[in-house]
């Protein structure tokens, strides 16, 4: 018997989006896009988070603002809304804006998925490079927190992960605002260092949270959150809010020693972030 049931299959381009829903946990259920795993969905309780990043970036969520207190969330990049899920059950009635570049996927996920009736969240269909530079996404002001989840199938492309954009993501947050990005490498961690680098351009203050050693020179590929904001971080100053197993977490002169000499990435500069098909990962 097959562990997942599609419920919807759509071509974006030259890739399929699926979305399956488990057998074994029929309230869960699972987006594909390209054969690569992007996001997971527990129906019956938001709150239940399947990957550590996801929940490395919720503790952060929870650490922005008093319990239940509403906070002004942007998504750049949605996939099938897991976190815009979480913060409209752990802070009811918060608004919340999307920046998504995949307008049928989107509609095609709030179909099978729908948020809540009196969910405020709204999406602006179009890439995100674009949209932060656009004068007419006037609703993308002063955002609280902002999730930057930007994938090609399984790729970061180096136009949204450069200095310039990054300013951009910065004048259109809230004073003391947090700005959380999801990155994908492995041991020597090149391109996240250039990343944090990259933040710590635009940003005073800057953490990069690991779950797995980062001292393994065989150690895997996977995800690498950086958190950035221009006041202090309480991830940062509080690592134990992110629970146990703890994560690794880099701030401060740690982070410094950490990045070493890695550069900046600028628009002239930059590079995509780590092919997960590359035979450096077997």
């Amino acid at each position: 018997m097959p562990l997942r049931r599609r419920v919807f299959s759509l071509t974006l381009g030259d890739r399929d989006a699926v979305l399956l829903r488990s057998w074994r946990r029929p309230h869960q259920y699972e987006l594909r896009v390209g054969g690569v795993p992007q996001s997971i969905v527990t129906a019956s309780d938001p709150t239940r988070l399947a990957y550590g990043y996801v929940r490395h970036i919720a503790r952060a969520i929870d650490a922005a603002a008093p319990a239940g207190a509403r906070l002004f969330t942007v998504h750049l990049g949605a996939g099938a809304l897991t976190l815009a899920r979480y913060v409209e059950a752990t802070r009811t009635g918060s608004r919340q804006l999307v920046v998504e570049f995949e307008r049928d996927l989107y509609s095609a996920v709030l179909t099978a998925l729908p948020l809540p009736a009196a969910a405020n969240v709204r999406a602006i269909f179009g890439d995100a490079r674009n949209v932060a530079e656009s004068p007419e996404a006037a609703d993308w002001t002063g955002a609280q927190f902002t999730i930057v989840d930007l994938w090609d199938a399984a790729v970061i492309r180096h136009r949204v992960a450069s200095r310039e954009f990054y300013t951009r993501v910065a004048a259109r947050s809230a004073p003391g605002g947090v700005v959380a990005v999801n990155l994908l490498d492995g041991h020597p961690f090149e391109y996240s260092r250039r990343q944090a680098e990259t933040l710590r351009a635009v940003f005073a203050h800057v953490a990069v949270v690991l779950e797995f050693d980062p001292h393994d020179e065989d150690g895997p590929l996977g995800n690498v959150v950086a958190f950035a904001s221009d006041r202090p971080l309480d991830i940062a100053r509080h690592p134990a809010l992110f629970g146990l197993p703890a994560p690794h977490v880099f701030a401060g002169d740690d982070l410094t020693a950490w990045i070493g000499a890695s550069r900046i990435m600028t628009d002239a500069d930059g590079t995509d972030s780590p092919d997960p098909d590359d035979p450096r990962w077997d």
